[in-house]
């Protein structure tokens, strides 16, 4: 498994993973939850029905801190066939605009 990263904006993350599984292993993993529970549990999500889903390339779920100031935010997790018969699976974190609350600036006297 190599990992590769594109430099993100600040409020969005997205890693690369090439793995050896067809697309279709790794969409097993993804879209089973008992699967889907081994590396992402279901404690660590705001809900565990997915935002979204693209049957074969892609699901979206959303997180939530578990500590203040419980920000959350969006994992999409998309598979693209890689070469040779292997998976690039693209993670891409994303606060959500829901943490866009009012900003409090303090200035000095």
């Amino acid at each position: 498994m190599n990992k590769r990263a594109e430099p993100p904006p600040h409020d969005r993350l997205v890693l690369e993973y090439a793995l050896e599984a067809p697309p279709e292993k790794v969409w097993r993993a993804l879209s089973i939850p008992a699967l889907r529970e081994q590396w992402l549990p279901t404690g660590d999500l705001a809900q565990a029905e997915p935002l979204a889903t693209t049957p074969g390339e892609a699901v979206s779920y959303r997180l939530r801190d578990d500590q203040p100031p419980f920000l959350e935010s969006v994992v999409t997790l998309q598979i693209v066939p890689g070469v040779g018969g292997g998976s690039l699976l693209r993670v891409i974190h994303q606060l959500d605009a829901a943490n866009d609350g009012p900003t409090m600036v303090m200035r000095a006297a």
